[in-house]
């Protein structure tokens, strides 16, 4: 299954807690659409967040995001993992 990097950018009030607490939404919803957010990095001075999902197509993960908390990545690409 493709291995898919999202970016969330300008996160206003970005927190750790936040940011935990969308994940979890995003595991509880992800079973519905195939998806299996793997990861996520997140900088709160920059509010900028990156999701690591495998899913069987972008507009997947998207519509997790979209279902379990309504934050939508700016952009999300393809990416293969490296050694």
């Amino acid at each position: 299954m493709p291995l898919y990097m999202d970016t969330h950018r300008d996160v206003e009030g970005l927190t750790k807690e936040a940011v935990e607490g969308a994940h979890q939404a995003d595991l509880a919803t992800q079973q519905k659409y195939g998806v299996d957010y793997k990861k996520y990095w997140f900088n709160e001075e920059a509010g900028a967040v990156y999701c690591l999902v495998e899913a069987p197509n972008a507009e997947a993960a998207i519509a997790v995001h979209k279902e379990a908390h309504g934050l939508l990545a700016d952009d999300i690409i393809e990416v293969h993992e490296g050694s």
